[in-house]
């Protein structure tokens, strides 16, 4: 096994080079893992070994990574060119110093994370032995299901480097995992994740309380209702900004917001809280692209600091 990968042809577009033939080790098989190691399998790389110790992780390994051994994770990063941890943010530190103590990278390596919130230097162990350090993020939330590969070719990947040759690498196996990438700067990382976070998760708790509400309500189909609308609304936003602003905030409709503040008093406690401060956001946004006249703005927040 040759101790630096080569590289190779030029991927499709003609203008970055892609690395050859890659042994690929997954550390671990958890949702995001599984099907990044299935994407480099599919593009061509070899999947030599896995972690896997719960049982969906088992499962997921199974599934998607039939061909791959499971192992310990320091025999995974022996046999490996490609390293790719994917592991919770929290346990991250410790399994590369762990690793690193133990001998099991080595000058040559590619080795990837995929925690969205940290840059290269949490690679730094390994980087001191002369691997090559790459933050590879996602920005697509996963099942850890082969629909995930299908998704991921629609998603762009957040790629941070150490220095321009690890850029080249970055965004050679985002293409060839057929995700667009995006640079982000290592400080910007701790931002960019919250941001992205911001999004994602708090949008499927949103629309999991809107939901609730209109089953409460009786009002069901829910998911069917709020479906287009919601997918119209995503879309109208992502397109055109501040200007797809709508609802009572926006238009200044003040006895409509009190209706709802009075009617989440009742049925809805749960959400009078996280219904104002979204409210007072989009009074915000509204008045600053000038869809809300100041003085209803202030009324409205006036209003809604009142409730809260």
């Amino acid at each position: 096994m040759a101790t630096r990968p080569r590289w190779g042809a030029p991927v499709s577009s003609g203008v970055v080079d892609r690395p050859a033939r890659l042994a690929v080790g997954v550390v671990s098989a958890g949702r995001v893992g599984s099907v990044l190691g299935a994407a480099l399998s599919g593009a061509g790389h070899v999947v030599v070994g896995v972690s896997a110790i719960s049982r969906s992780s088992l499962r997921r390994a199974a599934e998607l990574l039939p061909d791959a051994p499971v192992l310990p994770p320091d025999d995974v990063v022996r046999r490996s060119d490609l390293v790719l941890l994917a592991v919770p943010d929290d346990v991250l530190p410790d399994v590369v110093s762990g690793l690193a103590a133990t001998g099991a990278f080595r000058a040559g390596q590619i080795v990837v994370h995929t925690s969205g919130a940290q840059g290269v230097d949490i690679l730094a162990p390994g980087t001191a032995i002369g691997v090559l350090p790459l933050a590879l993020h996602p920005a697509m939330t996963f099942t850890g299901r082969r629909e995930d590969l299908a998704r991921l070719a629609t998603a762009c990947v957040g790629v941070t480097v150490a220095d321009e040759s690890g850029w080249s690498v970055g965004e050679a196996l985002t293409l060839e995992m057929g995700a667009e990438p995006v640079r982000v700067p290592p400080h910007a990382r701790p931002l960019y994740h919250a941001a992205l976070a911001h999004g994602a998760n708090h949008l499927a708790t949103l629309v999991g309380d809107a939901v609730d509400a209109l089953e409460h309500a009786g009002v069901v189909p829910a998911q069917r209702l709020l479906g287009p609308l919601l997918e119209a609304a995503l879309d109208n936003t992502l397109r055109h900004g501040d200007r797809a602003l709508t609802g009572p905030v926006t238009r200044g409709d003040i006895d409509t917001v009190r209706l709802h503040l009075r009617v989440l008093t009742e049925c809805a406690p749960q959400l009078r809280d996280p219904y104002c401060a979204q409210a007072s956001r989009t009074a915000d946004r509204a008045e600053a692209a000038g869809l809300l006249a100041p003085a209803i703005a202030t009324q409205i927040r006036a209003i809604l600091r009142e409730e809260r």
